[in-house]
């Protein structure tokens, strides 16, 4: 009874509620390091250490393919070079000389964790490795990645090739709003033709999480004696998918599923703001919709700020009237453009709240090939790479 007077209390006389009363409950792993994240709206729900540099293994192979997928052709050829040709670790034992598909090498990597199939892919899509480690580097700075490091494109130790749970998390939300990249991680079982043999190869995906959990659909393993047991899963339920990374964590498969049921069950995707909807005091509508996983208790804790662009301003010429900011908590969490309510724009594909372009980081294109031709002048003038 006391505590239904104080309850009252506090309702009667406008006090706040601690913010604490706002927390999910607690979970631990045997990860040193963890991130749990809903990939629509690029929220961390959950992180430990994660900010923590760490070795992250072949988890380095989710920023391999997102680059060469978005820059490169997945029809074109590769070939092994003696480079790529038995790379130690892990391999889908491509011969030297021999020739790939982008898409095909794409999957041995990706299912199988072949060193030689990311060396190779590396090589066709910047000339070099170390000209691949550069394109890594800047996507990763485009995502806002500023805790990690790339070195090589397979994720063999070496000095200076980190990153962080939180970091890896942030690439994965991006890498899977992919539709290829999305196909290729949730493949189980992949086929694809030997040209040197009368057999095909058959690649069986690492990552057992795709038939022990209900609704998985990526993402990469990883080990090496050093950076130990590494893990990035994904899984998509009620339309609402979460990313999971783990670092060093000896009981990862567990770990991930316990990680992946606290997501759907305490964080669901609450909509903010739908796609046409009008908006208070003017005679505008958002642009896009705005789902964002949230707590129950944080529902009423939104809060929309209307931004008015200025008529002069390129935006504004553009059709684009204001933004619509939203917080949680007072803190921004994102925003989405107004447009007047017969605008042709509102036809266009609603774009998801967590988002990156090539245009947000300039022309990764252009900064490829100037690092290519950089490399090429070094070698000519001093005989050396890098």
């Amino acid at each position: 009874m006391k505590k239904l007077l104080l309850a009252l209390l506090l309702v009667w006389t406008g006090v706040m509620v601690p913010a604490g009363a706002y927390a999910a409950p607690a979970i631990s792993t045997s990860a040193e390091a963890a991130a749990l994240i809903d990939v629509a709206s690029g929220r961390i729900v959950y992180s430990t250490s994660g900010d923590k540099p760490m070795r992250i293994a072949s988890l380095t192979k989710v920023m391999t393919a997102i680059v060469a997928i978005d820059h490169g052709t997945l029809s074109d050829t590769a070939k092994v070079s003696k480079n790529a040709f038995g790379k130690e670790g892990s391999s889908i034992y491509l011969k030297l000389g021999e020739e790939m598909n982008l898409k095909d090498l794409l999957y041995g990597m990706m299912l199988r964790s072949g060193n030689d199939a990311a060396t190779t892919i590396a090589e066709h899509i910047g000339g070099s490795v170390e000209g691949f480690a550069y394109l890594m580097n800047e996507k990763a700075r485009m995502l806002g990645m500023t805790n990690s490091s790339f070195k090589n494109p397979s994720g063999l130790d070496e000095e200076g090739h980190y990153s962080t749970a939180n970091d890896m998390a942030k690439l994965t939300a991006y890498a899977l709003k992919n539709p290829v990249f999305q196909e290729i991680v949730k493949t189980k079982v992949k086929k694809v033709p030997n040209p040197n043999e009368s057999w095909g190869y058959t690649w069986v995906n690492k990552n057992k999480l795709l038939s022990m959990y209900e609704g998985a659909d990526g993402v990469k393993t990883g080990y090496t004696k050093l950076a130990k047991r590494c893990l990035i899963s994904s899984a998509t339920r009620g339309g609402q998918q979460f990313a999971v990374v783990t670092l060093n964590d000896r009981d990862d498969w567990i770990d991930h599923a316990r990680m992946l049921d606290y997501g759907f069950k305490h964080y669901p995707l609450h909509s903010v703001v739908q796609k046409g909807e009008p908006i208070e005091g003017t005679e505008l509508v958002a642009g896009a919709s705005f789902p964002y996983a949230a707590l129950e208790s944080e529902r009423s804790r939104f809060t929309r700020t209307t931004v008015l662009n200025d008529p002069a301003s390129a935006g504004y010429r553009l059709g684009e009237a204001g933004q619509l900011q939203i917080a949680l908590n007072g803190k921004a969490v994102g925003s989405v453009p107004l447009y007047p309510k017969d605008s042709p724009r509102l036809q266009m594909k609603d774009k998801s709240s967590f988002s990156f372009t090539e245009s947000d980081y300039g022309s990764s294109r252009m900064h490829k090939w100037l690092y290519i031709l950089q490399s090429l002048v070094r070698v000519l003038f001093t005989g050396r790479l890098g």
